[in-house]
């Protein structure tokens, strides 16, 4: 799937997280005793980040979306993991992944506060940026100079609203990891869903990435999905 379709369907897992599942899941380990549910602020943010964090497994690949967010500071570091991961859709296409990515943010966010936090919330914002089209195309320092100036702005505006540990953070970035992973497993290259296995796990519905269907379908579909669940989400609370 392309990364505009990864961040989508992220932002609608998220959504309907939100919706369907007890805030005690959500903020899991941190539980939040006495709040029955996220506020309009928290599920608005959820959407966004989850979105980035929709592409985090495509780390192992240095012509990602996320290999040229930040320009050759990304590049390198893709390069780096892709490397580490054996290639791509092997290591951070599997759940050893998500769970290593959701307890790492859990660990960040509960030891070092708000310093750890902006800086994640700025790469995710990042992310769902670059994913999302809402910057210029390309690979060279006018996208990703673009991406950068309006994830920081998108952070300092978040510092005004996120707590220093949002208790739904950890979650949001394993769902979205997750999200992804599950799209890949739509086609027919499939992932090692449990690696170090060899086994790869595949329903090959999509038969290939950035065919019309997912492009002008699939990804708009998601893209709806989002905000009629969000509005039924910031709508039904008291």
């Amino acid at each position: 799937m392309l990364g505009h379709s990864h961040a989508t369907s992220g932002a609608l897992a998220w959504s309907a997280a939100a919706v369907a599942l007890p805030v005690t899941v959500l903020t899991y380990p941190a539980v939040q005793a006495g709040v029955a549910h996220l506020g309009p602020v928290d599920l608005v943010l959820g959407a966004l980040l989850t979105a980035g964090a929709a592409l985090l497994p495509d780390a192992d690949h240095p012509n990602s979306s996320i290999a040229h967010v930040l320009g050759p500071v990304s590049y390198l570091a893709c390069t780096i993991i892709s490397k580490a991961a054996g290639g791509h859709r092997k290591a951070t296409h599997s759940l050893a992944f998500v769970a290593a990515v959701t307890y790492g943010t859990w660990a960040g966010v509960h030891w070092l506060g708000k310093p750890f936090t902006l800086a994640l919330v700025f790469f995710l914002l990042a992310l769902a940026v670059r994913a999302l089209h809402l910057c210029p195309g390309g690979d060279g320092a006018r996208s990703w100079g673009t991406v950068v100036v309006l994830a920081a702005s998108g952070t300092f505006v978040m510092d005004h609203w996120l707590a220093d540990k949002p208790s739904w953070l950890p979650f949001a970035v394993g769902l979205g990891s997750l999200a992804h992973i599950l799209g890949d497993c739509l086609t027919d290259r499939g992932c090692r869903l449990f690696w170090p296995l060899d086994t790869r796990v595949r329903l090959p519905i999509i038969e290939r990435t950035g065919n019309f269907v997912e492009t002008w379908v699939i990804s708009p579909l998601f893209v709806v999905g989002t905000l009629a669940v969000l509005w039924y989400a910031i709508t039904r609370q008291p």
